[in-house]
């Protein structure tokens, strides 16, 4: 050890025996103790190595993470200040749920009659215009048909034809009647006329005062005045009977006749097409010399004063909307008024199917043909529920929680919900709230995955 420090030190000198500038190695060394000795000097280095500084830095990290944790764990997560003039909060309450629908109706007449051409014809002249009002049975226009004015004209030409041999007819017969009857009294007294005589014989005959074959004739002549009445009254019978079931075929006959006459006579009175009750003619469609098919639809009467409301509905509600429900309405000059279902039409188009709507106690003086008027069809009786108003939160929680205000109102923090039906104005709420709790029921989008929310 000796030879290498003296070896350490003689490396450390230049030859002159001056000292020299000190070797990098053994700049940290010095002599002790005056003896002479050459031993280790200690290397002064810097405190923040960059090792030092990883391990510093990894402790401020684990430091602060564990600080954050703390610290959400007390403050309930991620915490997200928002302007709380920004959000809109609803207090929960204890209240009846309806269940209701919202629809829109439009208002129809209680009654529309169509009006048609019974029998085709050409327009001649047009007495009102679209729009007029009408009364019952007023003129609207008129049609020509040639064709049906000549059957009419036939038709009157058999029936006064059928007329006059009806009238012959009875003369005939009752010629025939006074002829019969005048040959039954001729018989009669001839019968009485002999049936004196035969007594008168029978007489003399039993006291032989009159010849066998005289009494004979007057015999067979009482028998043939006998027979010869019971046939003309035969005769007159049958003659009675034959009469009457012509008289009938004649009157039949002409009962159909008077019918088709009545039919024509209609068919062409009808070519003069009248409003069929008081109302509106909301619709006409017949110009001058225009040809117009039997049964064509040509226009159409509304009456005035009495509407309904013809609502369409989602096919998911038809096993729910039945006829007597009720459904209400203020959009009607300002007042609440009460309707009922009042028919269910059962087919579905497009995914719809409508209903029509009375009103209770008449409807509005000012509401008019087409007007639109919202309403809420009531599809079951109020029931004692937690009501949480409807809002923007459910598009993105999908009910399943929301941001409950703390006591103090100045933070709100998630909560899981459990809903159940709902209506356009509030949401059953089955669990999770109670009444008197408040909840931010606006949009979440922009509050992201924050757990808390600090109102400012």
């Amino acid at each position: 050890m000796g030879q290498q420090d003296s070896t350490a030190a003689s490396n450390g000198t230049s030859t002159d025996g001056n000292a020299s500038s000190e070797s990098p190695l053994l700049s940290g060394s010095r002599t002790t103790g005056g003896m002479g000795e050459g031993v280790d000097r200690e290397i002064e280095t810097s405190f923040f190595t960059p090792k030092r500084i990883g391990l510093i830095v990894i402790a401020v990290l684990m430091a602060a993470g564990l600080g954050y944790g703390v610290w959400s764990t007390a403050t309930g997560g991620q915490v997200l200040n928002v302007d709380r003039e920004k959000v809109t909060i609803s207090t929960v309450k204890q209240g009846d749920f309806q269940e209701f629908i919202a629809v829109t109706g439009t208002a129809i007449p209680k009654q529309t009659v169509y009006l048609g051409a019974v029998e085709g014809g050409r327009v001649e002249e047009v007495f009102l215009e679209e729009g007029a009002m009408v009364e019952d049975g007023e003129p609207i226009l008129r049609l020509s048909n040639n064709d049906l004015r000549l059957q009419l004209a036939r038709t009157e030409a058999r029936l006064a034809e059928q007329r006059s041999r009806m009238q012959q007819m009875q003369m005939d017969m009752e010629q025939r009647r006074l002829r019969l009857q005048q040959d039954l009294a001729q018989i009669r007294n001839e019968l009485r006329r002999v049936e004196r005589q035969f007594e008168r014989q029978k007489r003399l005959h039993e006291q032989d005062l009159i010849a066998e074959q005289e009494f004979q004739d007057t015999r067979d002549n009482l028998q043939y005045q006998r027979r010869r009445l019971e046939l003309t009254r035969s005769a007159y019978r049958q003659d009675s009977l034959t009469y009457q079931s012509r008289l009938d075929q004649q009157q039949e006959q002409r009962r159909r006749l008077d019918q088709r006459y009545e039919t024509m006579q209609e068919a062409v009175e009808s070519l003069t097409i009248r409003a069929p009750i008081d109302g509106q003619l909301t619709a006409l469609n017949a110009e001058l010399g225009q040809i117009i098919g039997a049964g064509t639809r040509i226009g159409q009467v509304d009456e005035v004063g009495r509407y309904e409301l013809r609502a369409q509905i989602d096919e998911f509600y038809i096993e729910r909307v039945q006829h007597g429900q009720t459904a209400t309405t203020d959009a009607v000059g300002d007042t609440s008024r009460t309707l009922t279902v009042d028919r269910v039409y059962p087919e579905v188009e497009d995914g719809r199917f409508e209903v029509d709507l009375a009103f209770k106690g008449g409807s509005p003086a000012d509401l008019r043909r087409g007007q639109t008027v919202r309403l809420k069809l009531q599809l079951g009786q109020p029931q004692q529920a937690t009501l949480l108003a409807r809002g923007g939160f459910y598009q993105s929680t999908g009910g399943n929680w929301a941001y409950v205000l703390t006591d103090d109102g100045e933070a709100a923090v998630r909560r899981p919900l459990r809903l159940g039906r709902q209506n356009p104005n509030h949401f059953e709420v089955l669990e999770g709230v109670e009444p008197g709790d408040k909840v931010i029921t606006s949009s979440y989008d922009t509050f992201g995955d924050a757990d808390r929310l600090s109102l400012q």
